[in-house]
C-alpha cells in the first residue's frame, strides 16, 4: 500500500475547515430529520417537516473549527507514525506499534496508523463538536423555540443557579461527551482506514504512487461516500444513544438509557434513523472527503 506524505498543518488546517463548512450547511436538513426521528418524544412531536433549519447557526459556528481540528491532528499524527516506521526499519529496532523492523512489509501498519491518527483526531474534534451538537440538536428537537441562541443562552442560565455555576454549564456544555467519542471513534476506525485504503489502490491504478501524486477531488468523494455509508451503519446504535442522551431533560448515564430502550421497546429503537444516517453520512462523505481532497490539492498545486 503507497502512502503520500501528509499535507503541511496550514494546509491541513485551512482544507478541514473548509470541508467541515461544506458538508455541515449542505446536508443539514437530513441531520436535523435524523435527529427528530431519534428523539424520546417522535418525529413529528419534535418538529416533523418543519423548521428543518433550526439550529443551524450552532452549526456554522462550529464545523470549521471542529474539522480543522481533526485533521490537523489526523495528518500530523499519521506523518509522525509513518515517519516512525520508515526509521525503524532504518534502524532494525521494534517499536509498541509497528513491532520488529524485520518482520516484513505487513499490510497491517498503514491501516493501524490510520486507526490510531483517525481516533485522536475525534477526541481533539469533540472538543468544539459536543457543545456545538448539545445546543443544536436542542434547537433541531423543538427545544427553546428552535433557536440555537436560546438553546445556549438557557444552557449559560445554568451558572447563576445556587447548585449550579460555571462548572454546571460545563457539564451541560459536554453532556454526551463519552457517548460522542465512543460513537466517533469506532466510526473513523472503519471509515478513515477505508478511504485511505481505496485512494492507496486509486493511487496504484492510475500510475500516481511513484509521482507521489494523489487521486483527484471526484475520485475521493467516492471513495468517501462508500467508506462513510459503511461506517454509519455500523454505528448507528452508538449514534441513537448519544441522541437520547443530549436530548434528555436530565443528565441519565448511558447504560440507563440502554436499559430503558431495551426493557420498554426492544432492539429496533437503536436502529432508529438508520436510513436517514446512513445516506446523510454517505452524501456527507462525499462532500466532506471531496472538498478536503480537493482543497489540499489546489493549495499544494496538485490539480486534476
Amino acid at each position: 500500500m503507497s502512502q503520500q506524505p501528509p499535507p503541511p498543518f496550514a494546509t491541513a488546517l485551512v482544507a478541514g475547515g473548509i470541508a467541515g463548512t461544506t458538508v455541515d450547511l449542505s446536508l443539514f436538513p437530513l441531520d436535523t430529520l435524523k435527529t427528530r426521528l431519534q428523539a424520546r418524544e417522535g418525529f413529528f412531536a419534535s418538529g416533523g417537516f418543519r423548521g428543518i433549519y433550526r439550529g443551524v447557526g450552532s452549526a456554522v459556528v462550529g464545523s470549521a473549527p471542529g474539522a480543522a481540528f481533526f485533521f490537523c491532528t489526523y495528518e500530523g499524527v499519521k506523518g509522525f507514525l509513518s515517519s516512525r516506521r520508515a526509521a525503524s526499519q532504518r534502524l532494525g529496532s521494534v517499536d509498541p506499534i509497528h513491532g520488529a523492523a524485520d518482520a516484513g512489509p505487513g499490510r497491517w501498519e498503514e491501516p493501524v496508523e490510520h486507526m490510531v491518527a483517525a481516533s485522536l483526531g475525534e477526541v481533539a474534534a469533540c472538543a468544539v463538536r459536543v457543545p456545538t451538537e448539545v445546543v443544536k440538536q436542542r434547537a433541531q428537537a423543538g427545544l427553546h423555540g428552535g433557536s440555537s441562541a436560546a438553546a445556549l443562552r438557557a444552557i449559560l442560565a445554568r451558572r447563576h443557579e445556587a447548585a449550579g455555576g460555571l462548572a454546571s454549564v460545563w457539564r451541560e456544555l459536554y453532556r454526551g461527551w463519552g457517548i460522542t467519542v465512543l460513537r466517533e471513534v469506532p466510526f473513523t476506525v472503519v471509515q478513515f482506514p477505508l478511504w485511505e485504503a481505496l485512494k492507496g489502490w486509486g493511487r496504484r491504478r492510475r500510475g500516481l504512487a511513484g509521482a507521489g501524486r494523489e487521486v483527484g477531488a471526484a475520485e475521493s468523494a467516492l471513495y468517501g461516500s462508500v467508506s462513510g455509508a459503511v461506517a454509519a451503519g455500523v454505528t448507528t446504535p452508538l449514534d441513537v444513544l448519544k441522541t437520547r442522551v443530549m436530548l434528555s431533560k436530565e443528565r441519565e448515564k448511558v447504560f440507563s438509557v440502554v436499559r430503558d430502550i431495551l426493557s420498554n421497546h426492544g432492539i429496533r429503537p437503536f436502529f432508529a434513523g438508520i436510513g436517514p444516517r446512513v445516506m446523510w453520512i454517505s452524501a456527507g462523505g462525499a462532500i466532506f472527503l471531496g472538498s478536503y481532497q480537493w482543497a489540499v490539492n489546489s493549495l499544494q498545486g496538485n490539480t486534476f
